[in-house]
């Protein structure tokens, strides 16, 4: 279960709520949405993108479960969850890689303007930079996680990232309210669970929900990056509470329930493989298997800084 902290929320129209609820509370939040156009299979995804593809390169949506969808590049991830109430979507990829996200929610048959929430996995250009022209398409609302928020709002990483002075700046996206882990996030039906995961980023969040088809459900987790990557200088165990929470995010990412597993890079998880195979995206172990990769690096990455 995901312990619940206290919530510092600004005031958001199109009644965006935030609640305290259990974690089966969070299995419960099925939600669906009427697709306007047939939505294409993930064949013609894996058939159009590469294993650690372009960044930019345009692949063709397809959906993952339920209400949910993929509308990312063939490089870069985005995430759509359809309600009734209006669509949430994860992550803006890079700023060519917006016009892929837009143009590929139009393939799916929703309209821009239906998005009335903006999330994020972790702060860094290939992943959030195309926020605000998304976020200028829309007029969505977006919402950060604190440590985020700042770099969002004036596009330069943060002297604590790992990867601090490796990027150029990028462009800066209106920040609406910030997230606290452990707290929903819900709009109309949809609820999602942001679970606090630094490493990759101070800011970075993964997120958890449920979406369902046929009467059945899944528990969906978009796991951020994680990887201990970082600038030359940088020594992860150098930053003794930064490593902590690294650990921490970790471990809560293994426990949580976990049928689908999603990532920001899709071949970080296999995504392209796994779709090829007869269970596709579904995997209780997702979870564990990638969490338990991450440490594997992480501690060969330490091992490597106490060698130098």
């Amino acid at each position: 279960m995901i312990l619940a902290k206290h919530f510092r929320y600004f005031s958001l129209p199109y009644k965006l709520k935030l609640s305290t609820l259990s974690f089966a509370a969070v299995l419960a939040g099925c939600s669906t949405a009427t697709v306007t156009l047939p939505a294409p299979p993930a064949t013609d995804w894996v058939n159009s993108c590469t294993d650690w593809d372009d960044w930019d390169k345009a692949g063709p949506p397809y959906q993952i479960y339920g209400n949910s969808y993929y509308v990312g590049t063939c490089g870069i991830s985005a995430i759509l969850i359809t309600g009734t109430d209006g669509h949430i979507l994860i992550d803006g990829a890079t700023k060519a890689g917006a016009e892929v996200i837009a143009a590929n929610i139009r393939a799916l048959g929703f309209s821009l303007s239906d998005v009335k929430l903006l999330l994020q996995s972790h702060e860094h250009f290939d992943h959030v930079a195309g926020l605000a022209r998304l976020q200028q398409l829309s007029g969505a609302r977006l919402l950060a996680s604190p440590a985020a928020a700042p770099v969002l709002s004036s596009g330069v990483v943060a002297a604590a990232d790992p990867q601090a002075g490796m990027h150029e700046p990028f462009p800066a996206v209106r920040v609406d309210g910030l997230v606290t882990a452990g707290q929903q996030v819900t709009l109309g039906q949809l609820s999602l669970m942001p679970v606090a995961t630094p490493g990759h980023t101070p800011g970075a969040l993964s997120w958890q929900w449920t979406s369902c088809e046929a009467g059945q459900c899944q528990a969906l987790v978009y796991a951020d990056s994680l990887s201990p990557i970082s600038s030359d200088s940088y020594r992860f165990s150098q930053h003794l509470s930064y490593l902590k929470a690294y650990r921490a995010g970790l471990d809560q990412l293994a426990a949580l329930d976990c049928q689908i597993l999603l990532t920001p890079h899709p071949s970080a998880s296999n995504m392209r493989t796994r779709l090829q195979s007869s269970e596709g995206l579904t995997d209780a172990n997702g979870c564990v298997v990638y969490s338990q990769a991450i440490k594997q690096r992480l501690q060969k990455r330490l091992t490597e800084e106490t060698a130098q």
